[in-house]
């Protein structure tokens, strides 16, 4: 078996971390690992398949001998070093946004369109955690009949603002009960026991730039250029695992129970729906796994060509850094 040398970059970060907790899980041929960080933490090192592995410092001439990237660092950070990768023959399969809407940078959710792939021009862009969720769990139901429209509400869990986010809902609880306060430093407002209606900065008409991600990355991904999405991006007090509730609006009537059939044997997907046992997708039953959760599927009593979910899944893992590997795993079977 052919091995590979593959970079981290951004490999102390919590998408970093788990993905190199996913390939050495996931056995990929890693023969050389490159975990690539800032100065603060270069030359301290980490555990890779039993062994300490050096963290480098993120530099252009670090991508040398590289064949995959795997970026889990910032927007800016993914700009900087993308010509040096490519430079270097490498392929940069990236994490953040900044390449998502760019024509000639594939957008990938393997289960859904993994023969994008092969239009790499040396980036692949890994889509929004929550885009990667939904239509994971919608695309088999659009394979039945074309999705016209969406309407979503997302519910995502605290760590989807990174580590600091579970830190600050288990010190506000703590103060809660403790009958004191705590000023809130990642959250714009309390999230114990709160929602916030809002995540990302106005971008068209009200919707927030979180909220516009599940149009144009969904249209891209699933190769649906005029679908029409309206979304609401809510924070909530989950540690863990993101879950959306989706009204789908198809161009010819798709029941209940082909919908049923044909997520229970979709790829990526878990069918987890039986009302009258209480059996449905929750965040708790997602951590620490791979697969997206579907349940509670019903017709869309407002719209006779509709059916409504919902979907639960973790947004670190398939959200992130699981889907990275997936798309590498398309790229040395290509």
């Amino acid at each position: 078996m052919k091995m590979y040398t593959v970079a981290v970059l951004g490999a102390t970060g919590a998408v970093g971390q788990e993905m190199i907790k996913i390939l050495e899980e996931r056995n990929f041929p890693v023969g050389k690992l490159v975990p690539l960080a800032s100065a603060r933490s270069a030359g301290k090192t980490l555990r890779f398949k039993g062994e300490d592995v050096t963290i480098g410092l993120a530099c252009e001439q670090a991508f040398e001998g590289v064949d995959i990237v795997l970026g889990a660092a910032e927007n800016d950070i993914a700009k900087q070093f993308a010509p040096a990768i490519v430079k270097a023959g490498a392929v940069f399969v990236d994490n953040s946004s900044a390449f998502r809407l760019d024509p000639d940078v594939p957008l990938i959710v393997p289960e859904v369109n993994a023969q994008d792939v092969k239009n790499h021009k040396g980036i692949i862009s890994n889509p929004n955690c929550s885009t990667i969720i939904t239509v994971t769990a919608v695309n088999a139901l659009n394979a039945i009949s074309p999705i016209k429209a969406m309407t979503a509400s997302t519910y995502q869990a605290v760590s989807g603002a990174g580590a600091g986010g579970p830190v600050e809902l288990m010190k506000e609880v703590e103060a809660l009960g403790a009958g004191t306060t705590y000023e809130p430093k990642i959250f714009p407002y309390q999230i114990a026991y709160n929602l916030i209606p809002q995540i990302g900065g106005e971008q068209v008409d009200g919707y927030t730039s979180e909220e516009m991600k599940l149009q144009n990355e969904g249209r891209k991904i699933m190769h649906l250029p005029e679908m029409k999405v309206a979304c609401t991006c809510v924070r909530v007090p989950v540690v863990r695992s993101h879950s959306i509730s989706v009204s789908l609006h198809f161009d010819v009537p798709v029941t209940v129970e082909q919908a049923r059939q044909a997520i229970a044997n979709a790829p990526g997907c878990k069918l987890v729906d039986d009302l009258s046992k209480k059996q449905y997708p929750m965040p708790l039953d997602t951590t620490d796994q791979d697969l997206v959760f579907v349940g509670r599927i019903r017709p869309d009593l407002t719209d006779d060509c509709g059916l409504t979910l919902w979907c639960c899944g973790d947004q670190v893992r398939k959200g992130a850094a699981t889907n990275c590997v997936q798309i590498a795993e398309l790229l040395i079977q290509e």
